[in-house]
């Protein structure tokens, strides 16, 4: 079998084998397969696109590439949740507590993220004492005793997935969807989840700028899961503006923690229910949306769910006191309001530009190994649909002196990404569509 035969195959639009796609990952991954043919080989599916089997087959090789997780020692069925990112996406923090308080084991494994914010991991960090490293036992065990867990990615997790997406990030092929589907997918099998529960955001803030490649990429996702046997469901939700007000790592634990108080932005209170709920049906605690919603309303009103936090705050030694009192976490020496330069309503918000406003104030990271300032963000004061006044705030700019030099940047990429109109507009949706392996169904 040789690597130019499979490109050339590939590029005249015929399926590939499970052999012949095996030969190609593990040749790659093992440094016999150079960098120039799996280059050719990215380019050909970029192109040709590849079957739901060849997608599927691809996704197992890359999980099976390295560490996999075997979650057979925690009790109950292990549901997963993966968003698709975007900016103020803090519904793993949110969701993840309501979920264990409902029943449904939590054994997540989560990422740093590389641009507008933190991942999930570097949020969690914010808490003082939280470590996001536990050994194996130590994370089955937690997940037992308290329902849920959330810790770092393992070290050599889909190391095939990594070597191939470093690749496709410099020869232009990262807009694939089987490539984007197989990677995601590979990990979340990696981490050993008996079902998956996908958030794929849309619009200006989304990898996925509009519906049509969201729900392409969706049902890609979906179908791989149905082709090795995870129940999979997907989930389409609006990322044409933040989620809620908060963007940047401290700040977005409080608003999380807010949100579990019952006090928190309905939108995010909104999404984190909907996906909440299929992590339910999936985990067989409900039988339909309404009964898995009423389920977590229940532990939300009562306390449960945020105590959830709290245990598992303590159990991986984090500052409780933190989550009692969410001032007492780190917060930025400056504060900086960003006003409205006219009247009217807010029509439209570019979510991208927010992340990046964030970024530059020492939210995000530039490259992997720009360090965060965990206290620093952007706090929205408006969003669409908001009426404004010529000189209220639009956003608070929050940052420590030593990104000061980006205060400037921030500002005038917040005051861009805000379109104002004399009449409002219509309520956006949150959630556009619902795919499953029956199919997609649209809310619209």
């Amino acid at each position: 079998m040789r690597a130019v035969d499979l490109i050339r195959k590939k590029r005249d639009g015929q399926e590939l084998t499970t052999e012949e796609i095996s030969f190609l990952v593990r040749g790659y991954s093992e440094g016999q397969i150079p960098d120039y043919q799996m280059a050719a080989w990215a380019m050909t599916v970029f192109y040709r696109g590849m079957s739901a089997r060849e997608t599927a087959d691809l996704t197992m090789q890359m999980a099976s590439s390295g560490d996999t997780i075997d979650l057979s020692s925690i009790h109950g069925i292990k549901v997963d949740k993966h968003s698709t990112g975007g900016v103020g996406d803090k519904t793993t923090i949110v969701l993840g507590p309501m979920v264990a308080a409902a029943g449904v084991p939590v054994a997540k494994m989560s990422g740093r993220g590389l641009g507008h914010t933190g991942g999930t991991i570097d949020k969690l960090e914010a808490i003082r004492g939280f470590s996001v490293e536990l050994a194996k036992e130590q994370f089955f065990r937690q997940v037992n005793d308290i329902g849920i867990a959330v810790v770092g990615q393992s070290g050599n997790m889909t190391p095939a997935d990594k070597k191939l997406y470093a690749l496709r990030d410099v020869t232009a092929t990262v807009d694939s969807i089987p490539l984007i589907a197989s990677s995601v997918m590979s990990k979340k099998i990696a981490a050993g989840a008996d079902a998956i529960v996908l958030d794929v955001k849309t619009g200006s803030g989304a990898f996925m700028k509009t519906l049509e490649d969201s729900i392409r990429l969706a049902k890609a996702m979906v179908e791989i899961g149905t082709q090795v046997g995870r129940q999979t469901v997907a989930v389409i939700s609006d990322m044409d503006q933040p989620l809620g007000y908060a963007i940047g790592n401290a700040l977005e634990i409080r608003e999380a923690v807010d949100t579990l108080r019952g006090e928190g932005p309905a939108d995010l209170e909104e999404v984190c229910l909907i996906l909440a709920s299929h992590m339910l049906i999936l985990g067989g605690k409900a039988s339909s949306e309404e009964e898995a919603k009423a389920i977590l309303l229940e532990h939300l009103r009562s306390g449960e769910a945020l105590e959830k936090l709290k245990k598992m705050v303590a159990a991986q030694g984090g500052d409780t006191t933190q989550i009692d009192n969410p001032e007492l976490l780190p917060q930025a020496e400056i504060q900086v309001e960003v006003l409205a330069e006219r009247s009217g309503f807010i029509e439209s918000i570019q979510a991208e530009e927010i992340g990046i406003a964030a970024m530059v104030l020492g939210a995000g990271r530039e490259t992997k190994d720009s360090k965060i300032d965990l206290a620093a963000g952007v706090e929205l004061r408006k969003k669409i649909g908001d009426p404004v006044v010529a000189g209220e705030a639009l956003a608070v700019l929050h940052f420590n002196p030593e990104h000061r030099e980006g205060k400037g940047e921030a500002e005038q990429r917040i005051l861009g990404a805000y379109g104002i109109s004399e009449t409002k507009p219509p309520k956006r949706p949150l959630v556009f569509a619902l795919v499953t392996k029956d199919g997609v169904k649209r809310f619209l």
